[in-house]
């Protein structure tokens, strides 16, 4: 079966000729040295170039990133290795490196040295470290050399190829060669070294318009590939798909498979001659320079194939075709883990799959694993990784039944399984791109114009929707839904009583199923990258790096990660959400089950609920839960449930509840008394001087006298009234606010920290020496008729 590969352009970039490109490994840059003399840094996420070189008149054939040193190291037909610095845009050195063109420039991983080749038929190895002292001479090539590339399994051997027909391994430290392979009838133009730790394989293309594949240890070649019409000028194995990548001066870019050598795909963008290949380990975009300028494609899912089983606290993943087991119960003793960092995991290795792993998943009680690839699926026992079934698919998914599943035959058929025995197959209506399992299964059409759910048991058609998602995730209950598309994810409820009761009285039926299987209650515009649910909480990843859940109409977001990470699981009994990144890296994040009950019980308006569930929420986690409530316009509540005196006192204002005000300001102070004179001395250095301060404390006496005012005219019945006995109150206010409840105190801006607007306010609402007065006032009735405009305080 053929590889599944999405290719995607990310980036065209049109130039004078490149002969060399480059990825940065931790920004969004490539790199392109031209035949113009010039070398340009892309943009390859915004489209932009940010930084250009104008190294020389003659053509620059090779130039690499030196990310540890902020370095662009460029090699030239003037015979001058260039550092150059990439953010001052600095020449940091130059010197005369060969004595003919340089061809290609490697960077060792790990130590201060670079690699040249020329065509003055050396190689030679350069320590910056020693003022780019040439360390060695490597010298057996009769002809340019033309391409050298590092061993990234062993960094003390490199390889090297050459127009004298010949591919070479090397080591550091001894100036010949250790041996040659010999098989090309004509010049080799380019090697590369496979990445994965199971095949010991070199690969070639060169002139005779052939790639062949080699293994280094036994010095033999093991595959031939045909197919290109003109010079192969650029060969790449993938550092993480199954794939290897030739390209030709025919044009063409060929994607083969890495163990099949089947060839998957023929890609040509019409730029002419291609002249180079990057890829990079820990990423899926491969760029590629042409006679015209450059094209950068991402191939395939970059999410690794990985599962895991939240019952048992187990994660299997795959390393190329190795799989490995990781136990998070068997953390060191005294482990502490911490929100965002790295779990200290040990992966036990399980052995090498058959097949190249694309995607991995435990069924629902997580006693086996399937393994999909190459147009294949195994399932294996989980604990032992012993193969249970197998067969062909392009696609597989488990039911919510764990002895149940169904796989994509074809874009016609999909079959059903139960107890590893073919149950039923069908042919969906309008064909099958993709399947999605849970609750039903669900078929996503080929014309892209609807999505089926379908029983599992009969495989009936319950509803058909006019919608294209990538992503279908089920709560355990099976009553929720969320469909997630580009963009977008809809969060619809399944009335399971309605749909049984329209299948025993075959009414409401229609050709598109029955009509009220689903209603939606949520839509939001984000894009989900991956997502579970905890109750009636959806968990998920967004196209912005952040976690959120959705829970009855409200966002709300746990935490805001620096990289690209994806959903693994939730483990309830620990209260904990589990990720993992590119790198096969598992960290953590705390999420309350408690925290996600009692907020469901909330926005269901279900307080009974809530109140049974709101002691076992610890206190620390109480003042969130206020904010939320708090948001949600249950103020009364959320001053209940609130542990911030900040946050209760702003609640009991906004509210009117002033004596609760004076009390928490009151206890606010008798704090603040306890903080040692030194302490306090400087928390005053920090604010404005002592005249600013009760400037800013008479305007908020008014406004916190006129308030009260208001609120106990609104709740006594008292007329317009004005506030207190001094003369500088009575004029300050002489009718009531037009607002129809009192607003929020706050400090000024100048008074920064949660201690300082505390003690801010204790002291405005000491200062109105009067509170009672207010209420006296407002007993006593309106006296104070007359309606006068209010004086600026």
């Amino acid at each position: 079966m053929p590889l599944r590969l999405d290719i995607k352009r990310k980036l065209t970039a049109r130039s004078d000729r490149v002969k060399c490109v480059d990825q940065h490994p931790t920004e969004p840059w490539l790199l392109c040295s031209l035949y113009s003399g010039d070398v340009n840094i892309w943009n390859y996420e915004t489209h932009a170039q940010i930084k250009r070189f104008e190294v020389c008149d003659l053509p620059v054939r090779t130039a690499k990133f030196v990310p540890r040193k902020n370095w662009v190291i460029t090699g030239s037909d003037d015979m001058q290795i260039r550092v150059l610095n990439y953010n001052t845009l600095e020449r940091v050195h130059s010197f005369e490196a060969h004595s003919d063109y340089i061809r290609c420039i490697a960077i060792h991983p790990t130590q201060p040295y670079i690699l040249t080749c020329s065509d003055d038929l050396l190689i030679k190895l350069w320590n910056w470290d020693r003022n780019w002292a040439c360390q060695q001479v490597f010298e057996g090539h009769t002809h340019y050399v033309m391409q050298i590339v590092i061993n990234p399994k062993d960094n003390n051997t490199f390889a090297s190829a050459s127009l004298d027909t010949t591919v070479k391994v090397w080591q550091l430290g001894s100036s010949i060669s250790n041996f040659t392979l010999e098989g090309h009838d004509k010049g080799v133009n380019c090697v590369d070294y496979y990445h994965g730790g199971d095949k010991p394989y070199l690969i070639s293309g060169a002139d005779d318009r052939l790639v062949k594949i080699w293994d280094y240890q036994n010095k033999t070649c093991v595959q031939t590939l045909e197919g290109h019409n003109q010079n192969v000028s650029a060969v790449s194995f993938h550092p993480e798909l199954p794939i290897l990548l030739t390209g030709s001066e025919d044009g063409t870019i060929r994607i083969w498979h890495a163990g099949t050598y089947r060839l998957e795909f023929s890609l040509n963008y019409g730029f002419e001659r291609v002249w180079t290949i990057s890829s990079m380990h820990g990423s899926n975009n491969v760029a590629i320079g042409y006679d015209e300028g450059t094209i950068m494609i991402k191939v395939g899912r970059e999410e690794p194939a990985i599962s895991m089983d939240v019952n048992g606290g187990k994660i299997i993943w795959a390393r190329h075709s190795e799989m490995q087991q990781v136990n998070l119960k068997a953390l060191p003793e005294g482990t502490e883990i911490k929100d965002g960092e790295r779990v200290p995991v040990v992966a036990k290795d399980m052995g090498s799959c058959e097949i190249y792993p694309q995607t991995i998943a435990h069924n629902p009680n997580g006693r086996f694993v399937v393994v999909c690839g190459d147009g294949e699926y195994i399932i294996y026992t989980a604990m032992a990784l012993r193969n249970k079934a197998f067969g062909t698919a392009q696609e597989f998914v488990w039911a919510f039944d764990s002895s149940e599943y169904a796989t994509l035959e074809n874009s016609s058929t999909i079959k059903v399984f139960k107890n590893f025995k073919e149950r039923k197959s069908f042919k969906p209506e309008y064909g099958a791109e993709g399947i999605f399992g849970g609750v039903m299964l669900g078929v996503k059409s080929i014309s892209g114009m609807a999505f089926s759910f379908y029983d599992w048991e009969q495989l009936e058609l319950i509803r058909r929707i006019e919608i294209q998602p990538r992503h279908v995730f089920w709560s355990e209950s099976g009553n929720l839904v969320c469909l997630a598309t580009e963009d977008t994810y809809f969060v619809l409820r399944y009335n399971a009583a309605v749909v049984t009761r329209a299948r025993e009285s075959n009414t409401g039926i229609t050709e598109d199923g029955i009509e009220d299987a689903f209603e939606v209650v949520g839509e939001v515009n984000e894009t989900v990258k991956t997502g579970l649910w905890v109750g009636d909480c959806f968990i998920y990843t967004n196209s912005l790096n952040r976690i959120n859940y959705y829970v009855g109409g409200e966002i709300v977001t746990i935490s805001h990660l620096d990289h690209t990470m994806y959903i693994l699981g939730y483990v309830a009994k620990e209260n904990r959400l589990y990720l993992n990144d590119k790198e096969l890296n598992v960290v953590s994040y705390s999420v309350l089950l408690s925290v996600l009950e009692y907020q469901t019980a909330v926005m269901r308006g279900d307080f009974e609920t809530a109140d049974r569930v709101l002691p076992t929420v610890p206190h620390d986690h109480r003042t969130r839960v206020a904010h939320f409530l708090e948001k949600q316009g249950f103020k009364q509540q959320a001053l209940a449930v609130s542990t911030e005196p900040e946050h209760q006192f702003e609640l009991a204002l906004s509210l009117g509840e002033l004596r609760r005000a004076q009390q928490l300001a009151a206890e606010a102070a008798a704090a603040e008394a306890l903080v040692p004179a030194r302490r306090r001395r400087l928390r005053r250095r920090r604010h404005r001087s002592h005249q600013d301060m009760l400037s800013e404390r008479a305007r908020l006496q008014c406004t916190v006298a006129v308030r009260c005012q208001y609120w106990r005219q609104s709740v006594v019945g008292g007329g317009g009234t004005h506030v207190g006995r001094a003369g500088r109150r009575q004029r300050c206010v002489r009718s009531v606010l037009h607002a129809q409840r009192p607003g929020r105190v706050s400090a000024p801006s100048h008074i920064q920290g949660k201690t300082a607007r505390s003690r801010f306010l204790c002291q405005i609402i000491h200062s109105i020496e009067d509170v009672r007065d207010c209420e006296a006032v407002a007993r006593g009735g309106g006296r104070h008729q007359q309606e006068v405009r209010p004086v600026a305080c």
